[in-house]
């Protein structure tokens, strides 16, 4: 049985601009669950109507009862894509979540460093990578503890759902004041300064990220190799706990024996293949008989 939900029609900002239902919201809410695999509650009214309202104000709609008929129709491919960006749209920031920033350059020194100076192949990947700043940052960590890095078979794949924010993210481009807390060692590593007050990461950092389209509850991923390396952080969150099983056991698939794997901070892995290796950070055990 569906719960009833709690809608309150006060929740919603500028509420006299649009009308939205309690049904809207309910279709809103399944369409984004069938698309993505995330779970809208009643709590994210505000949050998903001053995001669509933009939409609607494009569009010259009246109500959200109208957009949703707009987004459902066999005209609504583009406008439901879009719906789907507004609505997974989350706040990034270079090197957030330090900790995971300093196991990485120990996981770097101690494992992956030695292996690939050897020639072996080595991969990281950012999943969720929304604008950018999160593989920008793994790739100044990587820098730090591997200059050599470019010349050898080192990548990192950043995906996310969200086609406008990857492509952000291919461009690299910043303002400099998001760069404020940022080391000076790692802004001269990746970023040059423009004239207009914006950083622009160097070809050579840019060449070593993939930028890829990737809905994480696919059926299938395009990936036919495994990670040494995984940052998956505050995605998990907004699928049901269902959703957040499947999610950590083909993580746990795609990781080489001894990878890690770094969630968000609210969220925990149950999973038979991972091991604690710190906080938040989880170790791929070895699947050898």
């Amino acid at each position: 049985m569906t719960p009833e939900l709690n809608f309150n029609q006060s929740d919603a900002p500028s509420q006299g601009e649009f009308k939205m239902s309690q049904n809207d919201f309910e279709r809103i809410a399944a369409i984004l669950h069938s698309d993505s695999g995330i779970h809208l509650t009643t709590g994210k009214v505000a949050l998903v109507y001053s995001r669509l309202a933009k939409r609607l104000r494009v569009l010259g709609l009246e109500s959200f009862t109208d957009y949703c008929n707009l987004v459902t129709g066999k005209d609504g491919t583009d406008e439901r894509r879009a719906m789907l960006n507004a609505l997974t749209t989350n706040v990034t920031s270079f090197f957030r979540e330090s900790h995971h920033f300093e196991h990485l350059t120990r996981h770097l020194e101690n494992d992956i460093a030695p292996r690939a100076r050897k020639g072996e192949r080595i991969r990281l990947w950012s999943a969720g990578c929304s604008s950018g700043e999160e593989p920008y940052s793994m790739a100044a960590i990587l820098l730090k503890v591997l200059p050599e890095a470019p010349r050898l078979d080192v990548k990192i794949l950043a995906t996310d759902i969200d086609r406008l924010v990857l492509e952000r993210a291919r461009i690299g481009r910043y303002p400099h004041q998001s760069l404020d807390h940022m080391a000076e060692e790692h802004k001269a590593r990746l970023f040059t300064r423009d004239g207009a007050g914006n950083v622009n990461c160097v070809d050579a950092v840019r060449n070593m990220i993939a930028f890829n389209e990737l809905n994480l509850m696919a059926a299938s991923w395009p990936m036919k190799f495994r990670f040494d390396v995984i940052f998956c952080r505050n995605v998990a969150i907004y699928f049901e706990e269902a959703a957040q099983q499947r999610l950590w056991s083909r993580l746990a698939t795609q990781l080489n024996p001894g990878g890690r794997l770094y969630v968000g901070h609210s969220e925990r892995v149950l999973d038979e293949r991972f091991v604690s290796d710190g906080l938040t950070v989880y170790k791929c055990k070895d699947d050898t008989p």
